[in-house]
């Protein structure tokens, strides 16, 4: 191998997601040199945030306040405390959450506009709560045009910023290791895997924006949250693939505190990616709220019934106590009809009315249902099953599984109790489900998207569909600890102090303080997170700090 190469800057930056092009873009208003160094291909610039549905948490806006939603910071930290459930020790997480709501919608949600983003009229209402209480009211804003265009907007306004000259983006460039002077870090290491050559590069301050651990399935194992038993023997990766806790390791190396690794944000219903890019490569399904959630048996889970838009965790949790089902996967049994108007994928891949910005194919596609994707999947997914009889459904199950676990008499009861709830009409409705349905639809971002209580065996509605389902990895909650100021502290051992020359943001940092959200998340706090955190660290490095 040749030698290394050298580059000198006054700002390194590991990572080119969304934190990290926005604490470049800040940094840009401040005159110095900034080198950015990113592991993946430039066609992949802005990372898992240019693949997602593009929503963010925020609280008290003009767009909830447009909607006549009464939302306040007080409210806000009642639910995000509801939802962490935080420890004692959760000192800098419970000081990033406060600093989060009570600053998310002047220095995020006003910052974007400013920028020319702009969000979807109605805002959404996700984690709702189920035993633990979650969000009070919807605050969900989705971009208009998905994290797709988010990542647009940031990045054109990098290129147009009157000192773009003082940027330079280095594609395939693998940092490996910090580079450690007298107690400061004073640069990085690693591999230009394009031409297979070694660099350092120079820099005073060095902020890590690299991701978590959620792209390496092996660090989710390894870290995997021990109450649950053994993790599932077969996840798919809905992450970032080189979100493989690589930068983590090496600050652990400096004694760095890295906190909460076990807690993660994984989905429930992930299934294959028709055209996978990596190994495993998954799709997180928006589980339609009429479908039955069944075991690998064909049994409807209970006594609580599984049902999305509440508590996301609970969904993993259930699924992964089945006993005899080595790779916890579950399936969801809909008909036809359900899958055209509640079925959807989440992210910007699946989502071209909203990613391109076509309003009247968006509204076409909400009032007439996705009949294009419901085809496409049943076609080209492996985990779809389509039959015109319950006892087919259940056959192909097991023909597709490879097995006969699936029982068909426990699908038949499972599905005749819950359409004979149905016939007995909306006034007899004694199903956690059905009341939940009901919940919904009272509003009017989900009254649309939701069928009014649809039989599942219902010959109209036909054909049947059952979807395989699996534990999909996503977003690391916890990460590396960091003070307000983002500077990376050192493990209690070593004193949790700051690190001379380091900063973490983004999911790196646990979205804040090594784990901002603590179990669980309130959701559309993760761009939030990497916009905020990015934010303020180039505020702090402006002040000296």
């Amino acid at each position: 191998m040749s030698e290394s190469q050298v580059y000198q800057a006054d700002v390194n930056i590991i990572g080119g997601g969304l934190a990290g092009i926005v604490a470049a873009l800040e940094l840009l208003d401040q005159d110095i040199r900034i080198n950015l160094f990113e592991r993946d291909e430039p066609s992949a610039f802005g990372g898992l945030a240019k693949l997602s549905f593009g929503g963010i948490f925020f609280v008290d806006t003009k767009h909830q306040r447009k909607n006549k939603i009464q939302d306040s910071i007080e409210l806000a930290k009642q639910d995000w405390y509801n939802f962490a459930e935080f420890g004692k020790k959760d000192i800098w997480p419970k000081k990033w959450a406060d600093y989060y709501i009570e600053n998310c919608t002047l220095d995020v949600y006003e910052w974007l506009r400013s920028k020319k983003v702009k969000f979807f009229p109605v805002v959404h209402w996700v984690e709702r709560g189920l035993y633990q209480p979650g969000n009070s009211v919807p605050r969900f804003h989705m971009v208009w045009g998905t994290g797709f265009e988010l990542i647009k907007v940031m990045l054109k306004h990098v290129e147009r910023h009157p000192k773009r000259e003082n940027l330079s983006i280095f594609f395939r460039h693998n940092v490996e290791k910090f580079i450690v002077e007298k107690g400061q870090v004073t640069g990085i290491s690693g591999k230009d895997e394009e031409i297979n050559k070694n660099f350092k590069a120079k820099a005073d301050i060095n902020i890590v924006a690299s991701g978590g651990i959620s792209g390496s399935i092996e660090e989710v194992k390894k870290n995997w949250h021990k109450p649950w038993g053994e993790p599932p023997e077969k996840m798919l990766n809905g992450s970032h693939q080189y979100a493989d806790g690589q930068m983590m390791k090496a600050a652990e190396k400096l004694n760095a505190n890295v906190t909460h690794l076990e807690k993660m944000w994984n989905y429930a219903a992930g299934i294959h990616h028709p055209n996978p890019d990596k190994p495993d490569h998954g799709l997180s399904i928006v589980p339609p709220k009429s479908a039955l959630w069944v075991d690998h048996k064909g049994s409807r889970f209970g006594p609580q019934p599984l049902i999305s838009g509440f508590d996301t965790r609970f969904l993993v949790e259930k699924i992964c106590a089945q006993k005899g089902a080595e790779n916890k996967y579950s399936w969801q049994i809909l008909n036809q009809k359900i899958a055209i108007r509640e079925l959807a994928i989440s992210g910007s891949e699946f989502n071209d009315a909203v990613k391109k910005k076509q309003f009247l194919k968006f509204l076409r596609n909400i009032y007439f249902g996705n009949k294009k994707l419901v085809k496409y999947l049943s076609k080209n997914c492996e985990d779809f099953v389509v039959a015109n009889s319950i006892e087919e459904l259940a056959a192909k199950m097991n023909t597709l599984n490879g097995d006969k676990k699936v029982e068909v008499d426990l699908l038949k009861a499972s599905i005749e109790k819950y359409d004979a709830q149905l016939e007995r009409g909306e006034s007899f409705f004694n199903d956690d489900q059905l009341r939940r349905i009901a919940h919904l639809r009272q509003y009017r971002g989900d009254r649309l998207r939701t069928c009014n209580f649809q039989n599942i065996n219902d010959k109209k509605a036909y054909p049947l569909i059952a979807i395989r389902e699996y534990i999909l990895s996503r977003k690391s909650l916890g990460g590396i600890q960091t003070d307000l100021d983002g500077r990376v502290l050192t493990n209690p051992e070593n004193g949790n102090e700051p690190i001379p020359g380091l900063y973490a943001i983004g999911e790196s940092a646990g979205f804040g303080g090594g784990g901002i959200h603590g179990m669980r998340s309130l959701e559309g706090t993760f761009l939030g997170g990497c916009i905020f955190t990015a934010r303020k660290v180039a505020a702090s490095i402006k002040k000296g700090v």
